[in-house]
């Protein structure tokens, strides 16, 4: 069975697309043929993610079909199911890592770490061309053991991302204006996400898949981050005093809060416990939203918890930034899931970023992250 969609490879019985979230047998719907893509070395962008099933070996490989990446054990053709149809050996899903790259500024990386099986974390990244006009930054991370998690947080973080396409608003002219306009863009990014990850949950499922979120938005030197969940957002100047810009909807949080050290909190026993997801049971979908104006050179970074696992602190972060001695923002991006790895990869990584530098941003952003004179 393939969806009617968009030509992904369905598993027996499937009720919904795993790549587009289409339901099946429901109207065929047209595909967006504008999101943006993986980077040409990890060609993922918005590739199916397709159930294994098993196809008995040959005896005589045949030459891999054009467009299909060859078996490493024979050579023949892997399959959209990740199986060799000749061999049988089942191959590295792209799942497990991949990267995005929409602009020489803006990368992300997404890994399954050492000790996962399966990858449940997520991103979605869209910019301008220009370094410095507009991007968005979205990093989802699947918290439940539900069958559906990876799907879902992955099919979550697009629906965010094209909710903040368009430039956010300005208000009728006030900061509190503008503020209520902004808030009011990024609660209908969380609850697209929301309404994403329901639709590719098993009805039926009595553990429903959910997620955390957060999306930064970069526009010129204002930064603009919304959050629930414990996924996180930091700035980090090349010499300024890193900040971590999010704030955890979790017990180690509010343990934080009412006084409790930090390092004592993020290591107890309910140190990941977190007080608001999103999905099914959420009962609440509103984000925590803030803004930063910025007046030097730095990175912005949304990340999981699989990468401030290792590295909580601001200061903690900016020390693995600096010291990874990247000026691009995808070898960047690698450099701390390789620290996270050595650190031990007991969780799902992802690391997303965005280069700022001033002088480079004065150029007005328009609808879908590209930039226009003005």
């Amino acid at each position: 069975m393939t969806c009617p969609t968009c030509g992904a490879a369905l598993t027996e019985g499937a009720r919904f697309c795993e790549n587009c979230g289409a339901q099946i047998g429901a109207p065929v719907a047209v595909p967006d043929a504008g999101l943006p893509v993986a980077s040409a070395d990890h060609p993922l962008g918005d590739a199916p993610i397709s159930a294994p099933t098993r196809k008995p070996a040959a005896a005589l490989p045949d030459p891999p079909a054009p467009g299909r990446r060859p078996c490493t054990e024979c050579g023949g053709e892997v399959g959209p199911d990740l199986y060799c149809l000749e061999c049988g050996t089942k191959a590295p899903s792209e799942r497990d890592h991949f990267r995005e790259q929409p602009a020489s500024w803006v990368a992300g990386v997404c890994d399954k770490a050492l000790r996962k099986t399966r990858n449940e974390d997520a991103m979605a990244l869209l910019a301008g061309e220009a370094p410095g006009s507009r991007a968005v930054l979205v990093v989802m991370d699947g918290v439940s053991n539900s069958i559906d998690s990876d799907v879902a947080s992955l099919a979550g973080a697009r629906a965010a991302r094209e909710v903040l396409r368009m430039p956010l608003p300005a208000g009728m002219g006030t900061p509190e204006s503008r503020d209520a306009a902004v808030r009011k863009v990024f609660t209908d990014a969380a609850a697209a996400a929301n309404t994403a990850i329901v639709a590719v949950t098993d009805p039926d499922s009595p553990n429903p898949a959910s997620a955390t979120f957060t999306a930064v938005v970069v526009e010129g030197t204002r930064l603009t981050w919304a959050n629930i969940g414990d996924s996180r957002s930091y700035w980090i100047p090349d010499a300024g005093v890193p900040l971590q810009l999010s704030v955890d909807d979790s017990v180690a949080q509010a343990q934080i809060a009412s006084g409790v050290p930090r390092e004592v909190a993020e290591t107890g026993p309910q140190a990941h416990a977190i007080t608001k997801w999103l999905g099914r049971d959420s009962e609440d979908v509103v984000p925590t939203v803030g803004a930063l104006d910025v007046s030097e050179p730095g990175w912005v970074l949304a990340c999981s918890d699989g990468l401030w696992n290792y590295a909580s602190t601001p200061e903690e972060l900016a020390a693995q930034v600096h010291g990874a001695g990247a000026t691009e923002p995808g070898a960047l991006a690698l450099a701390l899931v390789a620290f996270a790895n050595g650190a031990g990869g007991h969780d799902n990584i992802t690391a997303a970023l965005a280069r700022v530098d001033l002088g480079q941003n004065d150029r007005t952003p328009t609808p879908g992250g590209e930039p226009s004179d003005g």
